[in-house]
C-alpha cells in the first residue's frame, strides 16, 4: 500500500524560538474515476484502498446498485485513474450526473430538493438495528488507538463500521472525510457486509453528504465526534436514521430517532 504520509522539515515556534525539527504530513493525490469512457468524478484523496473509494463512490453516489453492476475497476493502466468498467446490462445514467443531483465536492443543491431527489433513490430505512450507550461511549478511544496515519499527521479523517457488539469490521482514514466514508462502504460491498447490521462512526462533524452516503448503503445509525449540520438532522430525520453528535465520553446527543440507543450494557 502506498505511503498516506510523507516527511517535512518545518520550523516550530516555542517560547520565543523558531528551530527546525522533522514532521510528517498526510499524503494528497488527485484520482480521476472514469465510467465507461465518462469521466465522472476528480477526488482529492490519500492513496491506498483505491479499489474500496472507487467501489463506495460508485454506491453511494447511486451510480450502480451493487457490486454486481460494476465489471471491473482498473487502476494499474494509467496513474492516479480509475476506469470502470460497468456490467453488459448495466447503462450510465448520463441524465443523472448532467443533473448533478449527488456531489462528492460538498457543493451540490442544497436543501428540501435534495433530501427528495435522494429518496428517488434510496427509501428511508426502517430497520430494528440498535446499539447500547455503552458500546457509543466505548469508541472515541478506539478509533484513536486506530487512527495510525493521524497519530503521525493530526491530518485525516476517519470512517469506521462498527457491530452491534462494538467490534471495529473496518476503519478507514482520508484527507477527505467523504472517501475515508466511500472506502469503508466500498470495502463492505466487496466482503458482502450486511451494512444495515451495522452503524457507522466519523471522526469528525456530520454534513448532509455523510448522511446521504450512509443512507445509500443502508446504514441507519450514524455517529461522530463533533457537530451535525442542521440539513444533516433534517435529512437524517425524514430518512429513519439516527444521528449520533458530540459524542465525547461521558456524554453524547441524539437528534434523530433515539430509540435505537439503548441504555446500559
Amino acid at each position: 500500500m502506498p505511503e498516506q504520509s510523507q516527511a517535512c522539515q518545518i520550523w516550530k515556534y516555542a517560547a520565543g524560538e523558531l528551530s527546525g525539527v522533522s514532521d510528517r504530513v498526510a499524503q494528497e493525490g488527485p484520482l480521476q474515476i472514469t465510467v465507461d469512457g465518462t469521466p465522472v468524478a476528480v477526488v482529492m484523496r490519500t492513496p491506498g484502498y483505491d479499489l474500496d473509494l472507487v467501489t463506495g463512490f460508485l454506491l453511494t453516489e447511486g451510480l450502480v446498485r451493487s457490486c454486481g453492476d460494476i465489471q471491473r475497476i482498473d487502476l494499474e493502466q494509467k496513474k492516479n485513474h480509475a476506469l470502470v468498467f460497468l456490467a453488459d446490462d448495466v447503462v450510465l445514467d448520463h441524465e443523472k450526473l448532467s443533473r448533478n443531483l449527488f456531489s462528492a465536492s460538498s457543493c451540490g443543491i442544497c436543501g428540501k430538493a435534495s433530501i427528495e431527489a435522494i429518496h428517488q433513490q434510496a427509501e428511508p430505512v426502517e430497520c430494528g438495528f440498535t446499539v447500547t450507550a455503552d458500546v457509543l461511549l466505548a469508541l472515541p478511544d478506539y478509533l484513536n488507538t486506530a487512527q495510525k496515519t493521524f497519530q503521525s499527521t493530526g491530518g485525516l479523517h476517519a470512517a469506521a463500521l462498527v457491530d452491534q457488539g462494538g467490534e471495529i469490521l473496518s476503519l478507514r482514514e482520508d484527507v477527505g472525510r467523504h472517501n475515508a466514508i466511500d472506502k469503508v462502504i466500498g470495502w463492505a460491498a466487496v466482503a458482502g457486509v450486511d451494512l444495515s447490521q451495522t452503524f457507522m462512526q466519523v471522526s469528525g462533524r456530520v454534513s448532509f453528504e455523510v448522511m446521504q452516503k450512509a443512507l445509500m448503503a443502508r446504514i441507519s445509525i450514524v455517529s461522530a465526534i463533533s457537530a451535525p449540520s442542521s440539513l444533516a438532522v433534517d435529512f437524517a430525520h425524514e430518512s429513519g436514521q439516527t444521528l449520533v453528535g458530540f459524542l465525547r465520553p461521558p456524554t453524547f446527543n441524539i437528534y434523530t430517532h433515539p430509540e435505537r440507543i439503548c441504555s446500559g450494557v
